[in-house]
């Protein structure tokens, strides 16, 4: 029992002999797990929070110290320790971009072995939170939040090593370390995190608190939920033990009460059949038609893999300790789902990874598919405060996320071959990007093409070639969770990631404050769902929305125009048609009623903005093209179009220059020789496919 780890010889002790058994960590807390929740010692915090830290967190006079504190056996142990906080230096990635090489991830291996140092060490003591150095490496955000790990059934706290570069530059992380022998119940171990929750709270009543859990850990995190409704929780969850009973784990446990010593290291292995992983390996690569020899070959690398990690897991779950685990896995889903019976305005604020059904996993979160951080950014579950704030909160695209959207929509690039055209100072039309100004804040108003089928390609670009990330003012039901069912399963986690904010003047300001590159559409969803024969049509309010705004800040305004749809599809059921049809016209109207209410005050087509999805056709693919005219100038107009006249004569400019640019790319495109994609698939052909296709003249 760890009573007053400051003042008592026992706990001097503690302290100097925690360093050598957290090589991961530059920071433990210590916390007595029987004493009851709220207990106080200090009378300006209720809720107090012991911590016993390492004396300095200067990488050298750790290790140094670390060294006088173990004996040669320890050497191995040491190397690690340098390695980890070698690899966890915080390595500067040029804007917008953020995060690591994706190179640098750790993986399970890693997992394994500071797994194995950790376990096999003089592990003993009560359960501690401890801070690993990889996420202290990085470069963290102002008052970021406490992002508080619950650990599985392992119990370890090493769940989330291949993330900690990644969550460090964006939380304060606290891992909890359950030790291998220790016995504490469930209901004790609620308490302990419930502890720290206040406490924590107390300290930063503003800022919300981060609980991932996994199995075991997702309990704990429901659990603490349900008793603290009050305190702002964010709970990540994967695998969550909440349905046992239905699990084929609990079979386990008249098994493991009768094994022999002599089997357990054979246990991990029966654990992990149950998981079927060898047998999706052989069915995925039957699905591939890949030849017998390559799935014989992954099969005799799992088992190589295998043989390597067992022994590891028979270390961290011997029979006894997993028969332990798995009784408590029991009492956790009982005292869990008890308090579960009502719904909390928390069940809002939750993330499930993975199928909500309990099932065997050595560690979820060390799946190579599990990138939490991208999980975090999908949801919209980033904030540092009460409300979340999608400008100053935003974390821009690591190189790996922006990868993986850039390659999961080539088809579009392939489909259409976008043609970009920009203007320089001196009114010459260019191909590519060099007309777009590089210093914000800068504004894109342009025309917004159906179902909003011009912003990938437009804004990867910008991004691939200027270095430049556009931020889109987007509808607030790209931010909302609508009812299941009533809409084809469509994710904008593409557009939250790349940076979409929600519209309002607030959000606006908070853009050109920032000096961002921001793209609009005045005409919103209207233009985005427009009706059967409206393409190219502008659907814009009749009073001006940014003009003033953007001489407030002195923005550059963009106008572009975009033409393609035509060639690509053809609209052939929309909304007139389908408010024909009453059930459709119910869906509708439920749809629309659900979704934030924008323009009330408008008039015209552009407050006309049900929520439905047309029925397209489509055609033979064309080209996309893009044009954007010359940046107009706002600064030094902040007094001159406080005039309302003079601030719609310039907003009429605006919206002249965004027609003359689409009337412009209609007239070229028709003396485009590639504007057929069969025409530009023989000049791949012959050029190479990664050659850039040539269009009309300008």
């Amino acid at each position: 029992m760890l009573t007053n780890l400051t003042t008592t010889p026992m706990s001097m002790a503690m302290a100097t002999s925690l360093g050598p058994l957290f090589p991961a960590a530059i920071s433990c807390r210590a916390t007595n797990s029987n004493s009851p929740a709220g207990s106080s010692s200090s009378a300006s915090n209720p809720f107090p929070t012991r911590r016993l830290k390492a004396t300095s967190t200067d990488s050298h006079q750790l290790r140094s110290e670390t060294t006088k504190r173990t004996d040669d056996s320890s050497s191995e142990k040491r190397r690690s320790f340098e390695k980890i906080r070698d690899d966890g230096a915080h390595v500067s990635v040029t804007t917008p971009f953020s995060g690591e090489d994706p190179e640098s991830r750790r993986g399970v291996k890693d997992y394994l072995e500071q797994t194995k140092d950790l376990v096999r060490s003089v592990d003993g003591g009560p359960p501690r939170w401890f801070s690993p150095l990889d996420c202290a490496g990085s470069s963290r955000l102002n008052d970021s939040p406490l992002l508080l790990f619950l650990p599985g059934i392992d119990g370890v706290g090493l769940g989330l090593i291949m993330h900690h570069k990644k969550l460090g530059g964006m939380f304060d992380v606290w891992c909890l370390h359950i030790p291998v022998e220790d016995r504490t119940p469930f209901s004790e171990l609620v308490k302990l995190v419930e502890r720290t929750v206040r406490s924590e709270h107390y300290r930063s009543p503003n800022r919300p608190i981060y609980l991932v859990g996994e199995t075991i850990g997702a309990c704990l995190a429901l659990s603490v939920a349900a008793l603290n409704p009050d305190i702002d929780l964010v709970l990540i969850l994967a695998n969550p033990g909440t349905s046992f009973r239905e699990s084929q784990l609990q079979r386990l446990m008249p098994l493991l009460e009768v094994m022999p010593e002599s089997l357990q290291l054979s246990l991990p292995y029966m654990l992990s059949l149950l998981s079927g992983e060898s047998l999706r390996m052989v069915k995925a690569s039957l699905q591939k038609g890949l030849p017998l020899q390559t799935t014989v070959g992954e099969l005799s690398s799992d088992l190589i893999a295998k043989s390597f990690y067992l022994p590891v897991l028979a270390d961290i779950l011997p029979t006894k300790t997993l028969l332990w685990k798995l009784q408590m896995l029991k009492s956790a889903s009982a005292f869990t789902n008890s308090r579960l019976h009502a719904p909390k305005a928390w069940c809002q604020r939750s993330v499930f990874i993975g199928s909500k059904a309990l099932k065997w996993h050595c560690n979820k979160f060390a799946e190579d598919d599990v990138d939490l951080v991208t999980i975090i950014k999908c949801a919209s579950f980033y904030r540092r405060y009460k409300n979340p704030d999608y400008v100053f909160d935003y974390i821009p695209p690591t190189p790996s996320e922006f990868e993986k959207i850039h390659e999961s929509n080539q088809w579009i690039y392939m489909a259409t071959s976008p043609v970009m055209l920009s203007t320089l100072d001196d009114g010459k039309i260019v191909r590519g990007l060099a007309g777009i100004p590089s210093e914000g804040p800068v504004l894109f108003v342009g025309y917004h093409m159906l179902l909003g089928i011009e912003l990938v390609p437009l804004v990867s670009q910008f991004l691939i070639e200027r270095n430049i990330l556009v931020r889109g003012i987007a509808h607030p039901m790209m931010f909302m969770n609508l009812q299941k069912g009533r809409l084809p399963e469509f994710s904008y986690d593409t557009y939250r990631i790349m940076g979409a904010v929600p519209v309002s003047g607030k959000n606006f300001y908070k853009l050109f404050s920032s000096k961002s590159h921001v793209l609009l559409y005045p005409g919103g969803m209207r233009e985005a769902l427009h009706r059967k024969g409206e393409e190219y049509k502008l659907f814009w309010p009749e009073q001006s929305e940014f003009v003033r705004m953007a001489a407030k800040f002195g923005a550059k305004i963009v106008p572009f125009g975009v033409v393609g749809e035509d060639d690509i599809c053809e609209v052939i059921f929309d909304y007139e048609d389908q408010m024909k049809i009453p059930s459709l016209r119910d869906q509708i109207e439920e749809l629309t009623n659900q979704v934030a209410k924008l323009r009330n005050d408008a008039n015209g087509e552009v407050a006309n903005q049900p929520v439905h999805l047309p029925g397209i056709l489509p055609k033979f693919p064309g080209r996309f093209y893009y044009y954007f005219g010359k940046p107009i100038e706002t600064e030094g107009m902040k007094q001159k179009l406080r005039d309302r006249e003079k601030s719609h004569e310039l907003y009429l400019q605006v919206k002249s220059e965004v027609e003359r640019c689409i009337a412009y790319l209609k007239e070229k495109r028709e003396r485009d020789p590639y504007r057929n994609i069969l025409a530009r698939l023989v000049y791949q052909a012959t050029n190479g496919f990664t050659a850039e296709v040539p269009t009309f003249e300008i």
